[in-house]
């Protein structure tokens, strides 16, 4: 049940986190600004912090682990950072 929620407020973090750097590219490329260098941030960010997840998933230790346990501790790792953005940029939006 907890790696159910914290997989599910990492899910929605990422997904406003998403919704927002594409609301901010879209206004900008509308401006007429360069927006690759965001995007590309953001996606190294992204495939950087998935990179570091699949390292951890395949330490001796961790691979030893129960199912269930890997999944909760890799959720528990994984949920921090995004809800944690996804709550100040929320409040610094709204």
């Amino acid at each position: 049940m907890l790696t159910a929620l914290l997989g599910a407020a990492t899910v929605l973090s990422m997904a406003w986190l998403t919704f927002l750097v594409s609301m901010i590219a879209l206004w900008g490329a509308a401006e007429g600004t360069a927006v690759g260098g965001l995007l590309g941030e953001y996606a190294a960010g992204v495939a950087g912090g998935a990179a570091l997840l699949a390292a951890l998933a395949f330490v001796p230790a961790v691979r030893r682990m129960t199912p269930e346990g890997r999944r909760l501790l890799l959720t528990a790792v994984a949920c921090p950072v995004p809800l944690v953005l996804a709550v100040v940029t929320w409040l610094g939006v709204g």
